[in-house]
């Protein structure tokens, strides 16, 4: 046998007995280590480890170590300030006090006239056994639904033309600020003269009430529009009617929602002082006629609680357009 076969079969038979890992652990049990891998063992020792990794180097075998894991718990208690189950509890506790100090006011007054929360709550069935409640909320959620159509369909287009166009905006912008403070009640003797008892005079009135928000709201947001979208548009070369779909109403769309929010509250106020004077059915009928019937002051607050309670509905509708990735963007800093 040649010298070269002998001493590959001498690496061969060292590696065989030298560590199977790098971690130091003889092959044969039992065998003694050689020096070398009491070398490596005092290279990968703990405090070999740690040294080496102050120094930012890495080891070549982590010693092995069990390492207690604690266990989430599936119920995060107490909950912190900004769970999701605050959000319950603290509009059902504010209610829940102002309840309570409602029905202690009446009682200490010795009040015969204002009803207590469960006179109020016994108005609600009697209306709804009688039927009336359904069809006065029906009749109101009508006219709101037409006149505030209408504002939205008339005063998005109208406020984006007059933010864009600068001598448009100054031939019409008197007249808007000459109306706009002109409160909708003023207008109830003239909407039963054009239109009479019936319910295009609330439906009227609404969209006055509403339609002055909303082109305002769009104006401002034209005005108020970043240069740099604009840019990018030119650079594109977008047409008119490209550059008022694509850029502009885009852009301007989260403060448009503001002023829908806006206007859709002050409509549903409009629609029961309307309801009051100019028509005969309607939540805003059934606090007038309670109260000159036979005092019912319970069905008045009963009116008065749906109403609330209707435009807490339709503020968190109009909210829910917050949520889409068109205008999620306007409201990236909202604190939630």
């Amino acid at each position: 046998m040649s010298a070269g076969s002998k001493a590959l079969e001498n690496a061969s038979c060292q590696s065989a007995n030298r560590t199977d890992s790098s971690c130091g652990e003889p092959a044969v049990a039992g065998g003694p280590p050689d020096t070398k891998d009491l070398a490596l063992d005092a290279r990968t020792s703990p405090e070999a480890f740690r040294q080496a990794a102050e120094k930012g180097r890495p080891a070549a075998c982590a010693p092995k170590s069990r390492r207690l894991v604690a266990s989430k718990p599936l119920i995060d208690w107490p909950p912190g300030p900004d769970a999701l189950v605050w959000r319950f509890v603290r509009p059902v506790g504010m209610a829940a006090v102002f309840l309570t100090l409602w029905s202690l006011a009446v009682r200490w007054s010795h009040s015969d006239l204002f009803p207590t929360p469960g006179m109020v709550v016994r108005g609600i069935v009697e209306l709804i056994e009688k039927g009336l409640l359904l069809k006065y909320i029906v009749a109101s959620l009508f006219r709101v639904s037409w006149g505030f159509g209408l504002a939205v369909f008339i005063g998005v287009p109208l406020g984006l033309v007059l933010g864009w166009y600068a001598r448009a905006f100054q031939a019409f912008n008197p007249l808007i600020q000459i109306f706009r403070p002109i409160s909708p009640i003023a207008w109830i003797p003239v909407a039963i003269l054009w239109f009479g008892v019936s319910d295009a005079a609330p439906i009227f009135l609404i969209f006055l009430a509403s339609v002055f928000p909303i082109t305002v709201s769009a104006i401002a947001a034209v005005q108020n529009m970043q240069l740099v979208y604009l840019r990018a548009a030119q650079n594109f070369g977008l047409g008119t009617g490209e550059l008022f779909r694509q850029v502009i109403f885009r852009a301007c769309l989260p403060q448009i929602i503001t002023g829908i929010r806006i206007a859709l509250g002050v409509a549903w106020l409009v629609v029961v002082a309307a309801e009051m004077i100019a028509v005969n059915s309607g939540l805003g009928y059934l606090i007038i006629d309670a109260r000159n019937a036979g005092k019912r002051y319970d069905l008045v607050v009963a009116g008065m609680v749906m109403i609330g309670l209707i435009g807490l509905i339709l503020d968190l509708l109009v909210r829910q357009l917050e949520k889409f990735d068109e205008v999620r963007w306007g409201y990236a800093g909202k604190r939630r």
